[in-house]
């Protein structure tokens, strides 16, 4: 894989929101753009590392950081505090301006060409969304949504692939059979594995289900995205 380089950068958003984002670009001409959808912990090391990881496969990864409408500079840990913090910080937020936020990192993102969108955990559910309520989304990727089975009347428009954890308790396989039955098309992937599976920085990390879920996620977006 061609090496990258990041940085931070400053999106502004429709309504005039700015923001910051972190910028990774491969080494050479990108095959095109992905925009990477935190958790609820912030545009964080992890998180930039996620982006580093698709840069490395020749894309323009843009991380927008969806927390700077509540507070610049949040970056969260994993400890049961972060999590509550996190969870706080998120009920702060509004699925409009996460949204517009989302939509000024695509915007970016699309100097390399079709762009893809992938989430983890609150950003699974906002990749879900984008999909459904966004133009220029050339495939979604999310993993964990938990939001997703509340928001099924809403179709995705773009083509959309989901991963889940069979283990994970805030996410039932019962949500997972709904989302199932409301949109056969879509390919549903389940894990025997827990909430969070593909973070590394996290107790839960399952390297087995999150190289699968990555070789899936990889194999998407050269076919949909570039």
């Amino acid at each position: 894989m061609a090496g990258t380089t990041g940085d931070t950068i400053r999106l502004t958003a429709r309504d005039g929101f700015t923001l910051s984002a972190y910028r990774a670009a491969p080494a050479g001409t990108p095959r095109g753009g992905i925009v990477v959808l935190q958790e609820i912990f912030g545009l964080n090391p992890h998180i930039r590392s996620v982006a580093d990881r698709f840069a490395a496969e020749g894309y323009l990864a843009v991380a927008p950081a969806l927390f700077d409408r509540v507070g610049p500079g949040i970056e969260l840990g994993y400890t049961p505090a972060d999590v509550t913090e996190g969870a706080g910080i998120r009920a702060r937020t509004t699925m409009e301006g996460a949204l517009a936020d989302v939509q000024a990192a695509m915007a970016e993102a699309a100097s390399a060409g079709h762009v893809g969108v992938v989430g983890y955990c609150w950003g699974g559910t906002l990749a879900y969304a984008a999909s459904a309520r966004l133009d220029g989304v050339a495939a979604a990727v999310c993993y964990y949504g938990g939001g997703i089975a509340g928001m099924l009347a809403e179709m995705p428009r773009a083509p959309t692939i989901m991963h889940f954890g069979a283990l994970d308790k805030h996410i039932p396989l019962t949500d997972v059979e709904r989302i199932r039955q409301a949109y056969p098309h879509l390919s549903v992937f389940v894990y025997d594995a827990d909430h969070g599976f593909n973070c590394d920085a996290r107790a839960s990390f399952n390297a087995p289900a999150a190289d699968l879920a990555r070789a899936r996620t990889l194999e998407f977006f050269a076919d949909k995205v570039g």
